[in-house]
């Protein structure tokens, strides 16, 4: 291999550093999201925790009346899961991961299953394991808003309040730490009913409608923190998939300066002994 290899190696390791410049710059960008979101998530996280508390004081009172949607769901078999994955690529394994985690839940009643998938790489995967899609929201923000989550709440409690569902769950990749990430299922609806009334308490208008608007608020609230979660494991998931890419295009550029540098030497070798030749050959 000659001057022509050394060109084509050349060009090679150009295609490498343009290809490390985007990884690496994308690292960057899912490490900046992640803290962002990381930061959202512990905010809203405290909101969540506040709310059960209240929540769980007006469950008290009225979790003795059976005819409430909120603890009796409707005798239907079909189940809601809202599956929660990306709306771009390269974020290495999570979307794989968290289907997966939700065929294992539902491998066994698949004909008893209807899924609301939240981003739009979440409805190819879906199709991979034999299930369809009955709504998809997609672009949703890094840092999801309350608008963003009422519009899938709301068709999920929809759902629900018309007996078309017993249960509304939800499937994500919770945000443990930015090494770890696990794939789980928190159940929205119905609620567990609770019986250890410790306190009275006076409430206005009516206990009813009280607890159905804190209700909504708290589920609201829950989702947002299960998506702020989500995209938490996403952006580290990410993150993590662009530094291992940047490292293999560090290899790969270590081979082929090496390879380069090999060539070069063999020719300059060679050139010496033919200009050492044609000397010796003139004596």
């Amino acid at each position: 291999m000659g001057s022509a290899g050394l060109i084509e190696i050349k060009r090679r390791i150009k295609s490498v550093e343009s290809t490390r410049k985007i990884t690496n710059a994308m690292g960057l960008v899912a490490t900046s999201k992640l803290r962002k979101t990381r930061k959202e998530l512990l905010t809203n996280q405290k909101f969540v925790e506040e709310t059960e508390k209240i929540i769980g004081k007006l469950a008290s009172i009225i979790s003795g009346d059976d005819s409430n949607i909120y603890f009796k769901p409707s005798k239907s078999k079909s189940k809601l899961y809202i599956l929660i994955s990306s709306d771009t690529g390269l974020c290495g394994s999570y979307n794989n991961t968290v289907v997966s985690y939700l065929d294992s839940l539902v491998k066994d009643e698949k004909e008893n299953v209807k899924i609301i998938t939240v981003g739009s790489k979440g409805l190819s995967y879906v199709k991979r394991i034999d299930l369809d899609s009955i709504a998809e929201y997609v672009d949703i923000s890094d840092i999801p808003t309350l608008k963003e989550v009422k519009v899938v709440f709301e068709e999920a409690l929809k759902m629900y309040k018309d007996g078309e569902v017993s249960e509304i769950n939800v499937t994500y990749l919770d945000f443990v730490s930015p090494v770890k990430q696990e794939p789980k299922a928190e159940k929205l609806l119905p609620i567990e009913k609770v019986t250890n009334i410790s306190e009275e308490f006076l409430i206005e208008p009516s206990n009813e409608e009280v607890f159905e608007n804190a209700i909504n608020i708290y589920l609201k609230g829950k989702l947002r923190n299960i998506l702020l979660s989500a995209k938490c494991s996403e952006q580290s998931s990410r993150m993590t998939a662009m530094d291992g890419a940047t490292q293999n295009a560090n290899d790969i550029l270590d081979n082929l300066n090496l390879k380069f540098n090999r060539i070069r030497q063999q020719i300059i070798t060679q050139e010496i002994s033919e200009i050492v030749g044609g000397a010796e050959a003139q004596k």
